[in-house]
């Protein structure tokens, strides 16, 4: 797989970094009356009021007052626990952002990006190292071809829309002549119109047939610069014109003859063809072969044009062209893929970036959070200490309304609640000015590394095109020496 290391880095910033939901009431305030109706405070300070206790000698809290600060010793150990949980959470949390792993991953995706990059362009160049070979020959097989040959200019090779019209126009010569002679033939059929194209199928495909293979098949040797070749040429020539003279007198002949004989027509044909070739009495026999001739002359011409009249020329051509068009389109592809492959990388290199910097303002997120629990802790404990007073005050006030003897000296001393001191413990990884500037050299090699891929791909596309001038094309116009 292309890319293995960025590819992991790039998953893992695409998954979330914590599962937690956020609380806005972590340490709840207790409702004072209703703790004091709970522990019965009045009734029980009118109760010991009356019996004046505790003494006035006494130094120590009483049973009463003891619950009281019982159960805030309890609400004050219960909330430091909940701290120590929102303390576990916020280091879950900064757990999650894994710092090391995104920074190890980077170092990885760093050291092997840009090898997986080169091995994919070192893979081009050897594809296309052999294509250009194969150019280079069907290069020479032209240079060879011409120069055997004499030649001196380009193939005529036609594009798709002329080879198209080309065929089109030799089928419509086929159909159209199939009507026309069947419908002159239909005279002197018995099954009329239908009867006369079916027995014009057979001269109209004579016809064109034979005008269309011979001249591509044996009058283009004339301008060959073999004289054997020459001569098959001529001979070809003079069969085209023998042959499409005979089928057209034999075509008119025969629509005379249907006309007036139902059976052994063919026969009388052939005797009229061997004593009077031009005997043709009627007009439109005479039009039928003026224009079964004229087919005949156009798919000749069609059939010479086809192709380069010089035989083997188009074909040395066709296979140069198919050579340097898959050679030059192979290159295309291997560029756009390389840029795809670039501009792939730098879409997730520039995602990475952005996720530690969004890291990196969520652990000062997270940091700050956890020192807000801590000071709101803080705050709890004071709000603790308040209301253990409040408490005991509603207490001591009931205690005094039913005494007859003085009170304790202690009672008009506040109770004082013992703080609990959090202790936090925040790893160097978390240190916002560490953690920033490893971010920011992680940021700068990442950079780089999108720099050293752009720097890659221009070289390259350069080495790609360099292999046309380690094998430069041959000059395909000069005539070599035989």
């Amino acid at each position: 797989m292309r890319f293995e290391a960025l590819n992991r880095l790039w998953e893992s910033v695409r998954e979330s970094s914590h599962d937690f939901r956020a609380s806005t009431d972590i340490f709840p305030l207790i409702d004072i009356e209703k703790m004091g109706s709970t522990l019965d405070l009045r009734e029980r300070g009118h109760e010991n009021g009356k019996l004046n206790r505790p003494v006035p000698s006494a130094a120590s809290l009483d049973e009463v007052e003891q619950r009281i600060v019982g159960r805030i010793e309890e609400e004050k150990a219960s909330s430091y626990q909940i701290l120590e949980d929102q303390f576990q959470t916020f280091e879950g949390r900064l757990r999650n952002l894994d710092f090391e792993g995104q920074f190890g991953l980077i170092r990885q995706a760093n050291a092997s990006t840009l090898s997986d990059f080169k091995a994919e362009i070192a893979s081009g160049v050897d594809e296309l190292h052999g294509l250009r070979r194969d150019l280079g020959a069907a290069e020479d097989e032209m240079s060879s071809f011409k120069a055997k040959h004499k030649l001196d200019r380009a193939a005529k090779v036609s594009s798709t829309a002329a080879q198209i019209f080309k065929v089109s126009l030799i089928v419509f010569l086929v159909v159209f002549e199939m009507v026309m002679n069947g419908s002159f033939l239909a005279k002197g059929s018995e099954q009329g119109i239908v009867g006369g194209v079916t027995e014009a199928i057979a001269f109209a495909v004579l016809n064109i047939g034979s005008a269309l293979l011979l001249s591509v098949y044996c009058v283009r040797f004339l301008v060959h610069r073999s004289l054997f070749f020459k001569l098959l040429g001529f001979l070809g020539l003079a069969a085209y014109i023998c042959i499409a003279i005979a089928v057209n007198l034999a075509l008119a002949h025969y629509r005379e003859v249907s006309a007036t004989v139902f059976t052994g027509a063919g026969a009388e044909v052939i005797s009229r063809l061997r004593n009077a070739p031009l005997g043709l009495t009627e007009l439109s026999s005479w039009m039928l072969f003026a224009v079964g001739l004229l087919f005949s002359v156009i798919a000749f011409i069609d059939g010479c044009y086809l192709t380069d009249p010089y035989p083997g020329f188009a074909g040395v051509r066709k296979r140069l062209d198919n050579a340097r068009k898959h050679y030059i389109e192979r290159k295309l592809d291997l560029i756009d893929n390389l840029r795809d492959i670039r501009d792939d990388h730098n879409v997730k290199i520039e995602e990475i970036l952005r996720d530690l910097s969004s890291r990196r303002q969520e652990c000062a997120a997270i940091i700050a959070h956890r020192t807000r629990t801590t000071g709101l802790f803080g705050e709890y404990q004071a709000s603790l200490e308040r209301t253990a007073n409040a408490l005991l005050t509603i207490y001591r006030d009931a205690n005094r309304a039913t005494r007859s003897e003085a009170e304790p000296a202690y009672f008009s001393t506040p109770y004082k609640l013992e703080r609990l001191t959090p202790v936090l413990r925040t790893s160097e990884e978390w240190d916002d000015a560490v953690l920033s500037g490893r971010i920011q050299t992680a940021q700068t090699e990442l950079s780089e590394q999108i720099r050293r891929i752009g720097a890659e791909f221009e070289a390259a596309v350069e080495n790609y095109h360099r292999l046309d001038t380690i094998f430069p094309e041959a000059s395909l116009g000069t005539v070599q020496p035989a």
